[in-house]
């Protein structure tokens, strides 16, 4: 299995932008001997994410002193994403991470993974979290088609992301350009009420 901390040292520098810290995530992800495993990419991706959004700085997610990056539903990523985060700061805060049952159990997440396991439930999760100033990100089908913000996608082997800007613009967050400029597919208008 990956070793997390290596992951880490590859994407948690704090000069590169965006692009050049996921080009060296992808160098050293080739590095190892065993390949990492999907969940083990993603867990990357969603620590990143949480340094290329901007938040308002009135009314964000969460108590002050922690940046919650939560996953709600059946977790994928086993302790990959616990690893990831340790020890990280975003925003001044520290990163912990919440396995969290219901949309209503946000208070304080900053970034929501919306697990497989909830996808029957997809319609009332996004609407639960309209206004709670919350990324919210996913690799369910049709992920941004329905509401969400970033959908994990598989690009052959590689992992890709798209991202609906509509729906991060209502929540009142802002993605920085880099992420913008790495992401597979912008939506920029999307249908209203999803697909």
């Amino acid at each position: 299995m990956l070793h997390p901390s290596a992951v880490r040292k590859g994407v948690t520098l704090r000069h590169l932008t965006l692009t050049a810290a996921f080009v060296l995530l992808g160098a050293v992800l080739h590095a190892q001997q065993a390949p990492p495993r999907d969940y083990d990419v993603k867990a990357a991706y969603l620590f990143n994410f949480g340094r290329f959004t901007t938040w308002p700085a009135a009314g964000a997610g969460g108590d002050g002193a922690v940046f919650g990056v939560c996953v709600l539903g059946r977790d994928p990523f086993g302790a990959a994403l616990d690893a990831m985060v340790t020890g990280e700061m975003i925003d001044g805060k520290r990163v912990t991470v919440r396995r969290i049952a219901r949309a209503q159990d946000t208070d304080s997440c900053r970034i929501v993974f919306v697990s497989a396991s909830e996808d029957t439930q997809l319609t009332q999760i996004l609407q639960s979290l309209v206004g709670s100033r919350i990324l919210t990100v996913s690799d369910l089908p049709q992920f941004v088609e329905r509401g969400g913000m970033i959908q994990f996608v598989s690009d052959g082997k590689k992992i890709r992301f798209t991202v609906n800007v509509p729906a991060a613009t209502q929540a009142g967050l802002t993605l920085s350009s880099e992420l913008l400029r790495v992401a597979a597919a912008v939506r920029a208008n999307p249908k209203p009420g999803g697909a």
